[in-house]
């Protein structure tokens, strides 16, 4: 098992990588320490089988460089395949500022095939490729070197199957007409928006309870600094402030060393220095916004609008439409999807596209009336209240003069 760590080499091995119609990727990294992932090490297979086919990438080693493994990833001649790659994808653009493309993720791919929501790499493996994965290297230290064979053939397994999931799926989405939705799907794991973070929006992922603004605008600036921070010193975020701790001050809002230091919650390190410094200043800042400029949060229908009975009956239609397409349920709408709908939103992504066709369409007809559900055996049928369809074309025989 060949483990790289010169670019001479890189550049041999990607440059008959990059004459195969696709490629099989995958990466180990580090992430508990740092605020950026720490790729530790790359696989790559192609589709010919057998030795040779496969590579290992030390992008610690000292003697190389990964640019020419990033031109691989630039040629659009080569299908990328990935298995729930967003993680991938997020290394290889904060190292190169590049997103592969084009890629198949493998995931995606099961979903839409009827595999279930978030389908397992192992999973696929064993139902796919008929093989079994060795688990002894999942919970490793991929920054150590050596790398010990066991850890190779662990990494490399990650790869080799995935061709054989590819070439599966690829095939049945082909068969059935469905890979232009798996490309629908792939476009939010190619776009630069999914992976660049704007500290002044990292408030959004914190779970708030009040409504204030003013609340809101407090959290806004400390959430910004805790970002702008923990990307500088490229630590965790939650190793400058907690979340639960962030909120907290954000209510208290204390106004000196003094104040900060009676904080229940405030990491040791908080309190003193240039992160009680940074967390001060972001609290003057928060109270200083005017008013028309505070954040407003954005809120989900209050259960009182929702019609729960057409909720509850979104649920039973939508498991119909996905057992009966083959596709995963949550890929074709959120449970907080079928809440809006039932509250009478219009504008979400399952009234759009391929599961308007499959879902959508019937949700709709459901909101308005238009059909009611019935039970066949174990089957869930549609009943129209009005003409259906086939009805209509049906009765649209030439009048006799």
């Amino acid at each position: 098992m060949t483990l790289i760590t010169e670019t001479n080499k890189l550049i041999e091995v990607c440059e008959r990588f990059s004459r195969e119609g696709f490629l099989a990727i995958d990466t180990e990294f580090m992430r508990d320490k740092t605020y950026y992932a720490k790729l530790c090490l790359i696989q790559i297979a192609y589709p010919e089988k057998g030795e040779g086919s496969f590579t290992l990438i030390d992008p610690l080693a000292e003697k190389i460089s990964l640019k020419p493994f990033f031109e691989l990833l630039s040629e659009e001649s080569v299908i990328k395949v990935f298995h729930a790659g967003r993680q991938d994808l997020e290394i290889f653009y904060s190292i190169s500022g590049y997103i592969p493309n084009p890629i198949f993720d493998t995931q995606i791919a099961a979903m839409v095939c009827g595999f279930g929501d978030q389908v397992a790499y192992e999973t696929l493996v064993r139902h796919l490729a008929k093989q079994t994965l060795d688990k002894s290297s999942r919970f490793t230290d991929w920054s150590r070197r050596p790398l010990t064979d066991a850890q190779k053939k662990y990494a490399l397994a990650d790869v080799t199957h995935l061709r054989v999931i590819y070439e599966i799926l690829s095939e049945q989405l082909v068969n059935t007409g469905r890979l232009k939705w798996v490309k629908e799907e792939i476009k939010n794991l190619i776009s630069p928006e999914t992976y660049d973070i704007n500290p002044k929006n990292s408030w959004r992922r914190l779970k708030t309870k009040s409504n204030s603004r003013r609340f809101l605008g407090l959290v806004a600036s400390l959430a910004e600094f805790r970002e702008n921070f923990a990307q500088s010193k490229n630590i965790p975020r939650n190793r400058v402030i907690k979340d639960d701790a962030l909120l907290e001050l954000a209510s208290n809002k204390p106004r000196n060393l003094d104040e900060l230091s009676r904080s229940r919650l405030l990491l040791r390190d908080a309190r003193k220095g240039e992160i009680a410094s940074g967390l001060l200043t972001a609290i003057e800042k928060g109270l200083e916004i005017p008013d028309s400029e505070l954040p407003e949060k954005q809120l989900k229908p209050e259960r009182g609008q929702i019609n729960n009975a057409l909720a509850d009956l979104l649920r039973v239609l939508l498991k119909s439409c996905s057992e009966n397409a083959g596709v995963a349920s949550k890929l074709i709408a959120t449970a907080s999807d079928l809440d809006a709908l039932a509250a009478g939103d219009r504008n979400i992504g399952a009234l759009s596209g391929w599961r308007f066709e499959i879902f959508g369409k019937s949700a709709l007809q459901l909101c308005d009336g238009k059909i009611g559900l019935s039970v066949k055996g174990i089957k869930v049928c549609l009943l129209y209240t009005s003409p259906s369809p086939r009805d209509l074309s049906t009765s649209r025989m030439p009048s006799s003069a």
